[in-house]
Formats: C-alpha cells, structure tokens, sequence
C-alpha cells in the first residue's frame, strides 16, 4: 500500500471549505493566486498554502504565462472522490426508493 500524506490525500485538500471554493472558480476560468485571494477575502499568502495542498494532491495544474501563474482544475484526480460518494448515492437511491413503494403501499 502507498503511504499518501494528509497533504496529498484529495478527500482531505478538499474538506476545507476555502479550497472547495478555489476549486469552483478555476472550474470556471484559470486564476492567478492573487485574484482567488480578492475573490475569498483572504491574504495571498493563505490563498498561496491553500494552493499548495490543492497542488500536492494533484488537484490542480498551472502554467506559467510571463511572470504570472495560471492554475486550473484538474478534475480527473477527483474521480477518487466522486467514486466513493456515488456508492452513498446508490444506497440512498435505494433508500428512498424503498420509502416510496411504502408510502405507496400506505395510501392504498
């Protein structure tokens, strides 16, 4: 088994809600470091540790475009997460659909 640092782990740089706001913004369109800091009301160097853990878990990409660094979303390294959430999706799927079928059951 392959030891991952909390830093690293894409459940963990997502759990903060900064980070997960990050993230949607540059869904959007490439940011530099400076604009999500405006955009969250935070310092550029919290902005910039935040990124740093985004990075660390592979969750972003950058390029350089003179002397200002672009970062945008590489989604397919939340597969692990989207994975793991659909089977709470089935179960509840599931669930509800059992809730159904007896209040149907009930009205009849």
């Amino acid at each position: 088994m392959t030891y991952v640092a909390p830093h690293q782990d894409a459940f963990k740089a997502i759990a903060d809600p900064n980070r997960r706001k990050m993230l949607d913004m540059m869904l959007q369109d490439a940011c530099t470091v400076g604009a999500l800091a405006d955009a969250l009301a935070i310092s550029q160097p919290t902005a910039s540790q935040h990124m740093q853990v985004l990075r660390l878990a592979g969750l972003v990409d950058e390029r350089k475009e003179g002397r200002r660094t672009l970062y945008t979303v590489r989604a397919a390294q939340l597969r692990s997460v989207a994975d793991w959430i659909a089977k709470y999706e089935a179960f509840w799927t599931d669930r509800l659909d059992a809730l159904d079928a007896h209040l149907a059951r009930m009205k009849t």
